[in-house]
């Protein structure tokens, strides 16, 4: 087996879409005016699958796109990036993993979203196998040979697989992807994330030997501390950097917002990337520009996204070419 990195090529992308029976509930026509933005953005550039229990909500919003299909699935939440099938190389071929999912250790309900790879399979094709394991696609990251990116604070957490040590995770893990290499990060946070710090909100490859970064230079900031020591350790990786600075506090109500642009999605000849009505958007369009110069770097504000504590790439999940099985 050998993970894909997900600047691959893909075949489509799957989004989950919010509807009246999520916590999106107060805000619904708000965040899926934000959908309609993605979408708009992707199906320029390759399929949009979506999925939603209501069609109604497709018909009125969606189907004036190109390029985007519909599949009628109930779900308990919109981030399929962590319930969603992880395609492996195997071979010539492709296999599709099934992983547990218990809602980020048991702190929401999980029964539909767990039972989506299911239905997918059953509209499009694949070898997909069942892993009896715990592990969210938002909580690792790879650089296509043989490097997996992942935090301590999610895979090591007692909420997910208490049965299995940090050795033994990390032997499943380097089975299960073809690694040669796991890093785990002990550092990072993002204030309003409630995964247990998924890597996808702090540290990602961009291409085989660079990792963007989230960063923090603003002593006063809760989160300079925590992101000083990732990016030491991150220094001691032997990867080539790049810090994405983060944005100002944003708040909905009382609450600040788990804001991060490290949750971009890579697409065919793109890179969707959060934005957040900030100073640092341009700057940080304009770093991945430089550093992926052969890729479109597209913005989509992302401050509705983040109100249920996740930006672009939870919202997503890729699905490579070959993947029928």
């Amino acid at each position: 087996m050998k993970a894909y990195a997900e600047w691959e090529k893909q075949e489509l992308l799957f989004l989950s879409l919010p509807h009246e029976n999520t916590d999106w509930k107060p805000y619904l026509d708000e965040i899926l005016a934000a959908y309609e933005e993605l979408v708009k953005a992707v199906c320029k550039f390759q399929k949009v699958v979506l999925i939603c229990p209501e069609e109604r909500i497709f018909n009125e919003r969606f189907a004036k796109f190109n390029n985007v299909d519909f599949v009628k699935i109930d779900t308990n939440d919109t981030w399929i990036r962590d319930y969603g099938m992880i395609d492996v190389k195997d071979g010539e071929k492709i296999l599709s993993y099934d992983f547990k999912f218990n809602a980020w250790g048991g702190k929401f309900e999980s029964f539909k979203d767990n039972a989506v790879n299911g239905e997918l399979v059953k509209r499009f094709k694949t070898n997909l196998k069942e892993v009896d394991f715990i592990l969210e696609g938002g909580s690792i990251d790879f650089n296509a040979q043989g490097a997996l990116l992942t935090t301590q604070e999610c895979l090591l957490n007692d909420n997910r697989n208490a049965k299995f040590n940090k050795p033994q995770i990390e032997k499943k893990l380097k089975e299960l992807f073809g690694l040669d290499r796991v890093i785990w990060l002990k550092h990072g946070f993002i204030k309003g994330d409630d995964t247990d710090s998924h890597v996808d909100t702090l540290a990602r490859f961009i291409s085989p030997d660079t990792i963007a970064y989230a960063s923090c230079e603003d002593e006063a900031d809760e989160h300079y501390n925590e992101l000083s020591k990732m990016r030491k350790e991150l220094e001691n990786t032997g990867f080539k950097l790049l810090p994405l600075p983060l944005p100002s506090a944003k708040f909905y109500g009382d609450k600040r917002l788990g804001c991060t642009y490290v949750n971009f999605i890579f697409i065919n000849g793109a890179l969707i990337v959060p934005t957040y009505d900030d100073n640092n958007d341009k700057i940080v369009l304009e770093r991945l520009q430089k550093a992926l110069p052969d890729r479109q770097i597209i913005g989509v504000n992302s401050l509705v996204f983040v109100r249920q504590n996740g930006s672009l790439h939870c919202s997503s999940q890729n699905r490579f070419f070959g993947a029928r099985g």
